[in-house]
């Protein structure tokens, strides 16, 4: 079995139980969200105590539970530019903001990278009387850039000089 192969065993289940996302996440527990139906949907990994509640709750054989457990290709199945019309719109936000968040970010912190692996991210809804709003909140480590082979009083990290 490949991984999207489990994907689409988990999906068929979720949906033959009329399962939420939400009852998922508050079965395994442990992790946001975001994250756990990320790992449920191939692109990230669980920890095995996780894992064994997963495989326990969709009835999965032990190779798939621990396939749930392994680091997965992420993104490998991932069309540019994304087809789906919501997954397009985020495609879109940075297309058209990542220049100006990048100026942002490079004047606050300096010349470095907000992690997508120190990581955290947070969906809500807002009601709203024109239409519900969703409101997504990411926050992510700032690696500064590291400048190989710096000496004397030159600065081995890309950190915002004074």
């Amino acid at each position: 079995m490949i991984r999207s192969d489990l994907t689409e065993k988990i999906l068929d289940i979720k949906r033959e139980k009329g399962w939420t996302w939400k009852h998922i996440c508050d079965e395994i527990g442990g992790f946001s969200p975001v994250l756990l139906v990320g790992a449920l949907l191939g692109q990230h990994k669980l920890t095995k105590p996780q894992a064994a509640k997963a495989g326990e709750l969709f009835g999965l054989s032990k190779a798939e539970t621990a396939m749930l457990n392994e680091v997965p290709m992420r993104g490998a199945d991932a069309v540019m530019p994304p087809t789906d019309p919501l997954i397009y719109r985020f495609y879109e936000l940075v297309l058209v903001n990542g220049p100006a968040w990048k100026a942002l970010i490079e004047e606050e912190f300096g010349d470095g990278i907000m992690s997508a692996i120190d990581f955290d991210m947070q969906m809500e809804r807002l009601p709203d009387p024109k239409g519900d709003r969703v409101k997504i909140t990411m926050s992510g480590k700032f690696l500064p850039f590291k400048y190989y082979g710096a000496s004397g009083n030159v600065p081995a990290y890309g950190y915002k000089e004074e």
